[in-house]
């Protein structure tokens, strides 16, 4: 049986311990205008790669999403009312000193709907050991770790102790890397240490190249599954790569989709792709699910799944 693959309860809850923080997100079309004013259209939405992983896996049929998360007091009642509403059960701390996080998403409206982030983690990265208890994996199939939380001392801290104490019970745990400039500013080897533990890895296409310096993302994935058993990389528009044992040996095509925002597709994939993983899905046909939830992400604005009350 391969480690994190088959392995896990299946149909028991997924537990994501991750960001969660306030994204204000600004849609202008061209290129900004230095020193003058941009139009744009700006809203502020819910957000964070660990809280939109939580949400897009509750969305996509996984009955018992739990996550763990610091936030601000400043807006920490917001918060954990979207994620109820969105179907998620939430255990935010609210840190005493540090506002939640903010990340403004710079979105070109134009045919490529590139962004940019400004990020400010603020009480996201300040999750620290004394949040974690051991009792937050009762019942937990799987448990996905956002990769943000290794940026700071405190959350690194954080998630060795949460991926011990999930290596203890058998839990299968897995990782997105989050973004290839962290990683790049982090050290690729002191994330390929911490990779050592784990059983599932999910990176982008650029951060599958980045973590293993070759410039072809499907000898990059099979180079990674050689450490992790499982390797997805995801390639937006390209679909997804599913490595194992040092081989790819699924490619899944995405579905055809016209971007209005590509702000949390990456998080889409992941949570429905690790949703379907619970549900007791092959890698192939839960990489296939996750495709079609980063589709569906791209045709809307933010980084969250609709919902039925017809919020967010």
């Amino acid at each position: 049986m391969d480690r994190g693959v088959t392995a896990g309860r299946h149909g028991g809850a997924l537990l994501v311990v991750g960001d969660v923080v306030t994204d204000v997100v600004a849609r202008h079309r061209g290129p900004l205008a230095a020193g003058t004013d941009t139009a744009a259209v700006i809203r502020t939405l819910p957000g964070g790669a660990g809280a939109n992983v939580a949400c897009w896996a509750a969305y996509t049929g996984c009955a018992d999403v739990r996550l763990l998360g610091r936030v601000g007091a400043d807006s920490a009642a917001w918060h954990e009312r979207e994620l109820v509403a969105a179907g998620v059960r939430p255990r935010l701390i609210v840190d005493p000193e540090a506002a939640t996080g903010t990340v403004v998403c710079l979105v070109d409206t134009g045919a490529a709907a590139e962004r940019t982030f400004l990020s400010d983690s603020g009480a996201s990265l300040r999750l620290e050991p004394g949040d974690w208890s051991d009792g937050l994996l009762d019942g937990v199939a799987r448990l996905h770790l956002s990769g943000y939380l290794l940026f700071s001392e405190s959350s690194r801290a954080l998630a060795e102790t949460a991926l011990a104490a999930a290596r203890a019970r058998a839990v299968p745990v897995s990782l997105d890397p989050a973004s290839a400039g962290f990683l790049a500013e982090w050290g690729v080897d002191r994330f390929l240490a911490f990779a050592e533990g784990l059983d599932v890895l999910v990176p982008s296409r650029d951060e599958a190249c980045l973590l293993t310096g070759l410039p072809d993302p499907a000898d990059a994935a099979a180079k990674l599954s050689r450490l992790v058993p499982l390797v997805v990389a995801k390639a937006g528009a390209d679909g997804a790569l599913v490595a194992r044992r040092g081989a790819v040996d699924a490619r899944v095509p995405a579905p055809l989709a016209a971007p209005r925002d590509t702000t949390g597709a990456g998080d889409a994939f992941t949570g429905a792709f690790l949703a379907a993983l619970v549900a007791g899905a092959e890698p192939r046909e839960a990489a296939a699910q996750g495709c079609r939830a980063g589709a569906d992400a791209v045709r809307r604005e933010g980084g969250r799944p609709p919902r039925e009350d017809g919020g967010g």
